[in-house]
């Protein structure tokens, strides 16, 4: 009893193990077929034999019954499984579809678009094996023949099926030498012999033997078998061993049983459609490199394609930067300039008129001298030195930067465009072929970018002019303002102080005279010594404020530029697209293709590697 254990969970085991393998075959299959189909100059051929191997690898052990309509083929499935009415049995032919029926949970019929029908039954035999039913070989019904022989070669064994009354017929003869020619292991399985005595049935079995030798030059196993009796012994719920031993149908139990619990036929089911995969594989990574050597020379499109677009990008960017530079120079013109004019309105010599124009500010003289319509001093000193005549200048160094870039994206556009054209004419058609669009330069373009920012530039032009014109000259009236006062403190100090001294000592007035006209001299040669310190300190402020508008300038006529630059360069893409697109591609679909089978080979290697230790004792982890 122990050793009976044993062996059924030795049995169990191989099982378990088959089926584990058996599923990463299948998932190996499936990835393929989602690569292979994909790969230029693998032919078809290759990828339906990755197909019949999927089919190989979704089933177990695959029992064909084939045979004349009515031989009962339908009848002994049924009867094998004990359900009379799960596949359609007539006199005549009922369907030009094939039926596999599966192990499965609950009973189910699937019909699929071809003509293969799928029924999932929850027999046990279905764990190990799978049947399935074909139509009628005969020649009348051309498309039921070809339906069956479509499906030969996918079988493990076949079993032909005829009538005891009817055995080795010239047409069951034309059958077994159609069938021979797949190579396939072939089981005689003769119906209906509970119609024959036991000696006609002897007689039977050795005319069928005689026949398959001398037409055949082969011995294959003959059964005797009565699919009305394997019927009539699982019926009403109960089973009649005697009577089912007595039918025959013991033996495809057995015959099931004993393939099933041999290593080296599971073995071989696995290796079937592993040995598929490996030649399709093989065929599809050399189909994969040959691709990859032809479309090398390809490659090098695209490479030239980035490089001139770098190289008219930098152009493009010089262009800016050049602009930019033009225009930091503008400013720092202007800023020069308007340093000779607060060397000129604040220099020593017109320390006495300004001193002379704070006097008049500080009493509101000035004010009613000054009119709206005049310019001021500042605006008159800064005409004088052309302050801003850098400043007006700026418009046309921005506006020129515009058509120049449009100049040269239009010529390098075109010069783009007869490149792609060019490598177009040399793509062989399996390339050229696959070309989306069309290569050629935009019928229009769009300047918006640079000519939408004149307004931004515009504010920034008349604040330079007349906002900081308006600052420097509050600026120079607060000057003439602060040095009136200086002055005018002073003076009233002096005279307090002569007051002072006269009161206390008359007759040293003239020491303290002296010392007065000192203070005096000192005061004011001190508070107009100031007026070229404070000249240049209002320079340096207003230098600093046109450094800021500067910046903003620039960095609006930046931002613009580099969306006119960008747009640009996109159209160069646009115009090229179709060839880049087919390049890129192409090398992201090869390289795509070249990963997936580099990972279905390891698998391959993998599951070879299990399945030439499959069935094998271990010992300490070691095949034996």
């Amino acid at each position: 009893m122990g050793r009976l254990n044993l062996a059924t969970s030795a049995e169990n085991r191989l099982l378990q193990d088959y089926e584990a393998l058996r599923r990463r075959e299948y998932m190996l299959i499936d990835d393929l077929l989602d690569v292979l189909p994909k790969i230029e100059k693998l032919g078809e051929e290759r990828v339906g034999q990755v197909r019949d191997a999927m089919f190989h690898a979704d089933h177990p052990f695959l029992m064909v019954f084939v045979g004349p309509f009515s031989s009962g083929k339908s009848s002994l499935i049924n009867a094998l499984l004990g359900a009379d009415s799960l596949l359609k049995i007539g006199p005549t032919p009922t369907t030009d579809r094939i039926s596999i029926l599966r192990w499965g949970d609950e009973p189910q019929d699937m019909s699929s678009g071809s003509r293969v029908d799928t029924v999932f039954y929850p027999s046990p035999l279905l764990r190990k094996v799978s049947f399935v039913d074909t139509p009628g070989l005969e020649s009348v019904f051309k498309h039921h023949e070809e339906t069956t022989r479509n499906f030969l070669h996918r079988s493990d064994v076949v079993m032909l099926v005829m009538l005891a009354t009817q055995a080795m017929t010239q047409a069951n003869i034309n059958y077994m030498k159609t069938l021979r020619e797949y190579g396939k292991k072939i089981l005689i399985v003769i119906n209906q012999a509970d119609l024959l005595s036991e000696e006609e049935r002897d007689t039977v079995r050795q005319y069928v033997k005689d026949q398959t030798r001398d037409n055949l030059g082969i011995e294959t196993p003959i059964w005797m078998v009565s699919a009305k009796q394997g019927m009539a012994a699982r019926s009403g719920g109960s089973f009649d061993e005697a009577l089912w031993h007595q039918s025959g149908m013991q033996q495809f139990e057995d015959y099931i049983e004993k393939q099933l619990s041999d290593a080296d036929r599971l073995r071989q089911k696995l290796q079937t459609p592993l040995q598929i995969v490996q030649n399709a594989h093989g065929a599809a990574l050399e189909a994969v490199r040959d691709n990859q050597t032809t479309f090398d020379q390809y490659r090098s499109i695209g490479d030239n394609i980035d490089h001139q677009l770098s190289s008219q990008k930098r152009a493009q960017d010089k262009a800016v930067r050049e602009a930019m530079a033009e225009v930091e120079g503008k400013f720092k013109d202007s800023a020069d300039r308007s340093g000779e004019a607060f060397n000129d309105v604040f220099r020593m010599g017109r320390a006495l008129p300004s001193f002379g124009g704070g006097i008049m500010e500080l009493f509101g003289i000035a004010r009613l001298f000054r009119r709206n319509d005049q310019p001021t001093y500042m605006e008159q000193a800064f005409r004088q030195h052309k302050v801003f005549e850098p400043i007006d200048q700026l418009p046309e160094v921005v506006d020129k930067l515009a058509p120049r870039l449009e100049g040269q994206d239009m010529q390098d556009i075109d010069n783009m465009v007869s490149y792609g054209q060019r490598e177009m004419q040399q793509l062989p058609n399996e390339l050229s072929d696959k070309i989306i669009g069309k290569i050629q330069a935009p019928t229009t373009y769009d300047r918006d970018a640079l000519l939408d920012l004149r307004d931004s530039l515009d504010l920034i032009e008349d604040e330079a002019r007349i906002i900081e014109t308006e600052k420097v000259e509050l600026a120079r009236r607060n000057t003439l303002l602060y040095l009136a006062i200086w002055e005018l403190v002073t003076i009233i100090l002096l005279i307090a102080l002569f007051s002072a001294w006269g009161a206390l000592d008359a007759a040293s007035d003239l020491p303290i005279n002296i010392i007065a006209l000192l203070i005096l001299l000192a005061a004011l040669v001190g508070g107009f010594a100031a007026l070229p310190l404070r000249g240049r300190m209002l320079h340096v402020q207003h230098a600093n404020r046109l450094n800021k508008l500067q910046a903003r300038y620039i960095e609006i006529l930046r931002q613009a530029a580099a969306k006119q630059v960008e747009y640009g360069m996109q159209l160069r893409r646009d115009a090229i697209a179709p060839l880049t697109r087919l390049v890129e591609a192409q090398a992201a679909i090869q390289d795509e293709q070249m990963s997936h089978l580099k990972e279905a080979e390891q698998e391959i290697q993998k599951l070879e590697s299990e399945l030439n230790a499959f069935g094998k004792r271990k010992l300490l982890g070691i095949s034996l």
